[in-house]
């Protein structure tokens, strides 16, 4: 590569990489807790769970329970269950009925219960799982803001990426194996930026990607609606298959209806290692009403297999069918990869936590870089007022990206000490503790500090998170091992795992300290 275009390269990469640091440290860090998002809703709610649904869930129940608060004639009821909990998601389509009043004219979304049967809004189950997750994708800025600000960010991590591998292409393998902990500051990040890049190359690749088509998809699509469907945005996610099929009314009412449980046995006998993720019952109530079934198979079977079968709602009599085995098609590979791989939910708990473990070392090589962009400029013939400038801005990333730590660890400790959360306690807590702590640590002006301090206190609320949990929940860790509530088990050694990293670091950059 001739100098010209590596000068572009380098560039590129560094200013990509600065731009978009602090917030994609946040993305990163909130991301590595979203891979737990269940088991964190289950911990805070002290509720253990396992995927039985749906063989141990009356839908029946379900339905007659949603009938008794809601008019649901000509609605389109869809229900899945696309998260490991103690509940169903329920989405009532606004009535076709032209007679219907105003309130059967809005829809309505929430939650079942599948022990109570009890239901519940999105704002009445909103949880820790859930509030790091949408975090993750700074869905707490006002929409679309804070979805195109993540999604942009991705796309200029993709940048990043690509230009990083290319600066450093000619020696990434020999750069790989070499660690100089003891050189000189700007050496030793050097280093640990090159190694741990290489190490979480493939996975930060695949979440830039994935990132980018989730946040900004609606962008990226703009022209196809424009000249491709003439403006028809309805009939584009139609053929993606991302609306529900409609029918028209007939306006024959009727009390006939077939166990949607039946429907469900029936559809997972079909095909071998099947199972049902969803149902749709279209026009409920009117002669019309169809029951879809969708589900997938098992990974370990066939990674991209989605199936579906329609029935007659009255008779049960099967309609049509998608075989999940042999008319999977291209649109729903590549709708499932992308979504399996960004979740990392087909591997289960190794995935999960080898995902977790490399979203840490993602947040470590955006905070190498950073420090790597602050030493290089650290310059006798750099203007004094250009060097306060850069102090000052790593300072603030510093401050900001490292308070997550302590302000994440202190969260979950008075979530479990306090019972509940909801959005009124978490939004004014999480943000606040997370302002008050990096406007500490920008006032000190000392990033060894900031990087100590973090570590410590964040590893101490911590390890205290398990004891917590065991003192205001009985879920002593020992405890919920031996009863098989793994979920709940796997969150207390979790914070258990990361505040002993924590302690370690800490103490390691206390002994280099004191030898230097």
């Amino acid at each position: 590569m001739n100098n010209r275009y590596y000068n572009i390269f380098f560039h590129t990469h560094t200013i990509s990489g600065i731009i978009i640091s602090a917030v994609l440290y946040v993305i990163f860090f909130a991301g590595s807790f979203s891979f737990f998002r269940d088991e964190i809703n289950n911990w805070e709610r002290n509720q253990s769970t396992s995927r039985k649904l749906p063989k141990d869930v009356n839908f029946d129940t379900v339905l007659d329970g949603i009938k008794s608060k809601y008019n649901l004639y000509g609605r389109d009821i869809t229900i899945n269950w696309p998260s490991v909990e103690n509940r169903v998601n329920v989405s009532l389509s606004a009535s076709k009925d032209t007679l219907a009043s105003v309130a059967q004219k809005r829809g309505a979304f929430f939650y079942v219960d599948i022990d109570t049967y009890e239901s519940s809004s999105y704002e009445e189950s909103y949880a820790l799982g859930e509030f790091l997750y949408r975090l993750h994708f700074l869905a707490q800025i006002p929409y679309p803001i804070g979805y195109y600000l993540s999604g942009f960010t991705a796309f200029f991590f993709l940048f990043a990426i690509i230009t990083g591998v290319l600066v450093h292409w000619k020696k990434i393998i020999s750069s790989f194996y070499v660690f100089r902990p003891f050189s000189k500051l700007k050496t030793m990040w050097t280093d640990a930026h090159t190694s741990l890049g290489v190490i979480g190359l493939p996975f930060q690749f695949v979440y830039a990607v994935t990132g980018s088509f989730f946040m900004i998809k609606a962008l990226v699509i703009a022209p196809s609606v424009m000249i491709l469907y003439n403006g028809n945005q309805n009939k584009l996610y139609e053929d993606l298959e991302y609306t529900i099929p409609t029918m028209p009314l007939e306006y024959q009412k009727t009390n006939s209806f077939v166990s949607v449980n039946m429907l469900l046995n029936s559809t997972k006998s079909i095909w071998k290692n099947f199972n049902p993720t969803g149902l749709k019952v279209l026009n409920y109530g009117d002669k019309t009403m169809k029951v879809l079934v969708e589900g997938e198979t098992d990974y370990n079977h066939k990674f991209t297999g989605k199936g579906k079968v329609l029935y007659n709602g009255i008779t049960g009599k099967m309609l049509s069918t998608k075989d999940p085995y042999k008319e999977t098609t291209y649109l729903d590979g590549v709708k499932n990869v992308l979504y399996r791989l960004h979740y990392g939910d087909y591997g289960g708990y190794a995935l999960k936590l080898i995902s977790m473990v490399l979203g840490f070392v993602s947040c470590f090589v955006i905070i190498s870089g950073v420090m790597i962009w602050l030493v290089a400029r650290d310059k006798k013939h750099i203007p004094e007022h250009k060097k306060r400038f850069n102090s000052i801005l790593v300072r603030l990333y510093l401050a900001i990206c490292l308070s997550m730590y302590p302000t994440t660890a202190l969260t979950f400790l008075m979530v479990k000490i306090n019972g509940t959360s909801g959005k009124e306690f978490l939004y004014p807590f999480y943000f606040i503790t997370w302002l008050v702590l990096s406007l500490f640590f920008i006032l000190k002006k000392d990033n060894v500090l900031t990087n100590k301090l973090t570590l410590l206190l964040g590893s101490i609320l911590g390890i205290l998170i398990p004891i917590a949990n065991g003192i205001f929940s009985g879920n002593w860790f020992w405890k919920t091992f031996i009863e098989g509530r793994h979920d709940i088990f796997i969150v207390d050694m979790l914070w258990v795992s990361i505040s002993l990293v924590g302690f370690y670091i800490y103490f390691q950059i206390k002994k280099r300290e004191l030898n230097d």
